[in-house]
């Protein structure tokens, strides 16, 4: 089976005669866990929509390889082929369970199987209690949770994550680590941004920085400092 994967080349992305960031070369493979980092205002946010077909950079190329083409994705050769989280994210006008459902239309797996894989991520995000809520009514924190459980349930192959953890509680951080760490034991690739070391950004073996206007590449594990009242632990 071949390997899925997005290569970016000669990327450059810039708003006006302002340039946010230029790359000769970013791959994200299935399987890989990169964390990005970046001062505020650097450009995360806008790789990651770049990389995942939502915007297109100022110049350079992307390639995406290993993909199986559905209709739906035929106006972007991108689209839909990486899920990119915001960390504000878009929630459709439903109630919990709605939202957790709408996808399934999409999946490729058997019926039942998808609808197990339903019910795990609900009692891993902890939204039974929730699910006739309407998703506009739910905190920052729980909105996240349905959020990263929506995706958990499609298994996707490559993930963008944007601050996953903002406006979330310990509790809230510990059940997203444990959806975030199955989605890496199945093989998703996942692209995480961050402002600060966690326990999510522990789990990555590559880093991508932003800074000066570069993205810059490297390979180290990244070493996180035990913080009191937070989800912190060491990469080895």
């Amino acid at each position: 089976m071949t390997q899925v994967k997005l290569t970016a080349r000669d990327l450059e992305m810039s708003f006006g005669s302002r340039r946010l960031f230029q790359a000769e070369l970013l791959e994200l493979r299935q399987g890989d866990v990169i964390y990005l980092q970046g001062d505020n205002g650097s450009g995360k946010s806008t790789l990651m929509k770049i990389l995942a077909g939502l915007m297109q950079p100022t110049k350079g190329n992307i390639e995406a390889a290993g993909f199986v083409r559905h209709a739906w994705w035929q106006r972007n050769p991108l689209l839909g082929k990486a899920v990119y989280l915001h960390q504000h994210p878009y929630l459709f006008d439903g109630t919990v369970e709605y939202n957790l459902n709408y996808g399934l239309s999409f999946s490729t797996e058997a019926k039942t199987k998808a609808k197990q894989r339903t019910a795990q991520a609900i009692d891993m995000a902890q939204l039974g209690s929730l699910l006739h809520a309407r998703a506009s009514n739910l905190s920052g924190g729980e909105r996240q949770r349905l959020a990263i459980a929506r995706a958990w349930i499609l298994q996707p192959t490559l993930l963008m994550l944007d601050e996953p953890t903002s406006n979330m509680d310990k509790d809230s951080q510990a059940l997203v680590l444990q959806m975030i760490q199955q989605l890496k034991q199945e093989g998703t690739g996942m692209l995480l941004s961050s402002h600060q070391n966690c326990a999510l950004t522990a789990i990555c073996k590559q880093q991508w920085h932003i800074e000066g206007e570069r993205v810059l590449i490297s390979s180290q594990s990244i070493q996180t400092t035990p913080i009191e009242g937070s989800l912190y632990v060491v990469a080895h």
